[in-house]
């Protein structure tokens, strides 16, 4: 994707903003708390229609204001791109694509693509699993955008299903014919989306392996270190079905979900070491970020177009020496980054932007 223009009415900071953007890098600098982030949120709003600081609509919604606009054009695959977003403090937002109301988040999803990567992810390789299986999922509805549908489907039978069993833990802890019946159909449902989304993430990993390996030793600048990547939950032989059946018993005594996507978790080997617990700090995060900018060039050669890359902050974290290296690996495209130090020597921006309490204007 390629923007052209982003206009923000009460988003954030920003009572009004009207920016234009060049082709290649453009770095917006400024102190910290000054709303240089604000600016890359409403950027990565106007395609994903989330907050990838996981915020919801009404706090994005500028103090004092009821509603917020992030309005965007640019060109996606060749064609021209408008997106409208309506964000009320109360009440369900609206957007609007080349000025037709849009039903299905997932269709803006394949019509442009935004590769986001934020100061938390840097914790994505020593963290709990939980992060890694949100960086699959991401990942898996960012090249297959369908499959969100298949990723709520499985959070809402997997919320039914804890939900019956909490139910039957806290009344008799003992399962009758008419919990069984039910437990019985979200069982079908959960292993059906289960299933669904676990081969999905495993595609991904398979395709998505080779670029991580490539893009962590641009950054690490090290060509004798190579990386994999492993997804092999226990569920996977036998089939979800079967997993589930055979751990009825003790969900019904915990009252939870013991088995499934939920619970799974992605190894990322380095030099043949889990890096979880063998790489160091600084190895983790240079590895964070391969994860990030290998699927950003998975997507760019499946689709035949580079995303739009946001970069916030992330130099914050790295030492001079992974700095240079990441403005080196940076692929070709539009990308934007943000940063209160100093670019590194020989940084050579399209555009450099200094952000002021509640503007943006040009160097």
């Amino acid at each position: 994707m390629r923007l052209r223009d982003l206009a923000l009415t009460d988003f954030r900071s920003y009572a009004s903003l009207e920016l234009t953007f060049p082709d290649g890098l453009t770095c917006i600098v400024g102190e910290n708390g000054i709303g240089k982030t604000n600016l890359l949120e409403a950027v990565g709003y106007l395609v994903h229609l989330k907050s990838f600081r996981g915020a919801d609509n009404p706090t994005m919604v500028r103090i004092g204001a009821d509603r917020a606009y992030v309005r965007g054009q640019g060109t996606s695959k060749g064609r021209e791109l408008q997106i409208e977003s309506e964000l009320p403090r109360t009440g369900r937002g609206r957007v609007q694509v080349n000025r037709q109301r849009l039903t299905r988040s997932a269709d803006l999803a394949a019509a442009a693509r935004i590769s986001v990567f934020a100061p938390d992810d840097l914790a994505t390789i020593k963290s709990s699993p939980g992060l890694r299986r949100d960086f699959l999922d991401d990942s898996v509805v960012s090249l297959w955008p369908r499959q969100d549908d298949t990723r709520r489907t499985l959070a809402q039978v997997l919320k039914q299903r804890n939900a019956l069993l909490r139910q039957n833990r806290s009344s008799r802890g003992r399962l009758d014919n008419d919990t069984v019946v039910m437990l019985d159909i979200w069982d079908e449902r959960f292993a059906a989306a289960g299933e669904a989304l676990g081969a999905a993430r495993l595609s991904l990993v398979q395709e998505l392996a080779p670029f991580v390996d490539a893009a962590y030793r641009q950054l690490s600048t090290r060509n004798d270190d190579a990386v994999s990547l492993q997804y092999a939950p226990e569920w996977f032989d036998q089939g979800l079905d079967v997993a589930l059946a055979a751990s009825r018993e003790e969900d019904v005594r915990r009252g939870t979900t013991l088995v499934g996507p939920h619970r799974d978790d992605l190894v990322v080997f380095l030099n043949g070491a889990p890096s979880r617990t063998h790489a160091s700090q600084g190895e983790q995060r240079t590895l964070a970020l391969a994860l990030r900018l290998g699927v950003h060039l998975l997507l760019t050669e499946r689709h035949g177009e580079s995303p739009l890359l946001l970069l916030d902050d992330v130099f914050s974290e790295l030492d001079r020496f992974r700095t240079a290296a990441l403005f080196e690996a940076l692929p070709p495209g539009q990308a934007m980054l943000t940063t209160a130090v100093s670019l590194p020597e020989g940084a050579d921006p399209a555009c450099v932007l200094e952000a002021t309490p509640g503007t943006v204007t040009e160097r």
